[in-house]
């Protein structure tokens, strides 16, 4: 038997014994994925927003507002999401209630989304501080990238950057905040050598702070281009 149709006969009867159950409302599963229709129906998709740093708007534009007056570190931004409900929900349990469900829910939505057209040549995920992993078991936005990277034929490494100490919680932190906090928290590896096009990958985009001090270190080394990716974006201005 051809492996596609073992892994297409696995998955069958893993369906039959483990149904698909919506983690949201407990109804059952839709396009096998643990989320019903109706809840998934809810999703806020970022369709319309700045090209340039992904920020929801009433109307899609290459530049928000804030990005002309401010241009970002990077050159362009992917999050098909808006943070808002239910994702939020789902986001929440997965990154602090240690709810891998929920992660593969968030990571099969990802994969569905239609990508950028212009692919980087690698793709990066923010580290975590070695106490917060500890801590954590995971970093969220590593495994969130794995399957992504899979689907798009991705170079994926998390080896390049690393997080020299710990920073405070940005969700405590205003904007200015959040930039003071993670100013000079990264660097990269010695001896590691970047493409020319790389993309640098997160959970969430509040501010904009954390993916930009890491594009910032990536530009410093002389990666021309440096995409930021996100599974959400949230409706909030940098600051």
């Amino acid at each position: 038997m051809r492996m596609d149709a073992l892994i297409k006969t696995w998955q069958q009867l893993q369906h039959f014994v483990l149904p698909w159950r919506c983690l949201l409302c407990g109804a059952a599963g839709d396009h096998d994925i643990d989320l019903c229709a109706d809840c998934a129906a809810e999703l806020p998709r970022n369709r319309s927003c700045c090209a340039r740093c992904a920020l929801p708007l009433a109307t899609a534009a290459m530049m928000c507002g804030e990005c002309q007056r401010r241009a970002p570190p990077w050159d362009a931004a992917w999050a098909p999401f808006r943070y808002g409900w239910p994702l939020d929900r789902l986001e929440s349990r997965y990154k602090f209630g240690n709810d891998l469900a929920a992660g593969r829910v968030l990571s099969t939505l990802w994969r569905r989304e239609s990508c950028p057209v212009d692919l980087p040549k690698l793709l990066l995920t923010v580290p975590l501080h070695r106490s917060r992993l500890r801590q954590r078991g995971y970093n969220q936005a590593l495994e969130l990238a794995r399957p992504l990277a899979s689907e798009l034929g991705l170079s994926l490494r998390h080896d390049v950057l690393q997080r020299l100490r710990r920073t405070d919680a940005q969700t405590e932190l205003d904007a200015v905040g959040r930039r003071r906090n993670v100013r000079g928290a990264f660097a990269l590896h010695a001896g590691v050598e970047l493409p020319a096009h790389v993309a640098i990958l997160d959970d969430v985009m509040t501010t904009g702070a954390t993916l930009a001090e890491c594009a910032r270190v990536l530009k410093r080394v002389g990666v021309q281009r440096v995409d930021v990716w996100a599974l959400a974006r949230a409706p909030s201005h940098r600051g």
